[in-house]
């Protein structure tokens, strides 16, 4: 059985010490997409560092039918925000990639979104003296539904080892609003919910990591394609060992 509490003074205390080894004095820059997952990683870093060293950055793309959401969040934790459109920089680099060659790929245009958003984030960080929160859950990395260099980057990620059915009930742990914990999730990309695109549920999803079991054979052939095909996102960069020595104090 899942123990919330005890999930909850866990991750405050490894936000804690991260930021104490990593970034001491450092401010926690996160994206608010008014999904659970930025939200609950967001209440977790107020919780750990105080509201005062977290900095939620809303990033529209254009007109975002759900910023209202992302508002709530930011109101809700008494946290500094800024809102940063990326709407004119999405357009000019599509544009001028479309001067070399002659269209996109449909993931291309998906992916360009959130990948602009972490640039942006990176440059908020970096101005504000900033450690990136990444707001990944165990599921979405488990089949490889996140942007590699978007969405999946950062600088550390608390919520990585926890399924979204988990991140849920931290998320009511920590007091969220309803609305904001149990907001049907979506991509914010492409008009369509995460469960759409994925063709199962997260119920079924997280029932099978945690405990192997999946009924529907075909369910479960699916969820393994996307997790094997999409295991090179969570690995380190491949490279070439040299076989030479490094001999400096590391």
């Amino acid at each position: 059985m899942f123990d919330s509490k005890k999930a909850v003074n866990e991750l405050i205390s490894f936000i804690r010490g991260w930021f104490a080894a990593n970034g001491d004095g450092c401010s926690a820059v996160i994206g608010i997409s008014g999904g659970k997952d930025s939200s609950v990683a967001a209440a977790l870093c107020v919780r750990a560092l105080g509201a005062e060293r977290v900095i939620g950055v809303l990033m529209p793309n254009g007109e975002q039918s759900d910023i209202d959401v992302s508002y709530d969040v930011v109101n809700f934790l008494g946290i500094r925000h800024m809102v940063i459109n990326i709407k004119s920089s999405y357009d000019a680099l599509t544009a001028e990639i479309l001067k070399s060659m002659p269209e996109l790929s449909a993931q291309s245009v998906i992916n360009l979104a959130p990948r602009l958003r972490m640039a942006t984030l990176y440059a908020v960080s970096q101005s504000n003296n900033g450690r990136v929160i990444n707001t990944c859950n165990l599921s979405e990395d488990w089949v490889g539904y996140s942007t590699r260099y978007g969405d999946a980057a950062g600088d550390v990620s608390p919520l990585s080892d926890f399924t979204v059915c988990e991140v849920k009930m931290i998320g009511r742990e920590l007091g969220l609003p309803p609305h904001i914990v149990d907001k049907v999730p979506s991509d914010g990309l492409c008009g369509r919910t995460d469960e759409d695109n994925l063709g199962f549920t997260y119920d079924t999803l997280d029932r099978y990591i945690r405990t192997g079991v999946c009924e529907d054979a075909a369910t479960k052939a699916l969820i393994d394609k996307k997790h094997f095909a999409n295991k090179f996102k969570l690995m380190l960069m491949g490279k070439c060992g040299s076989g030479l020595p490094r001999l400096a104090d590391d």
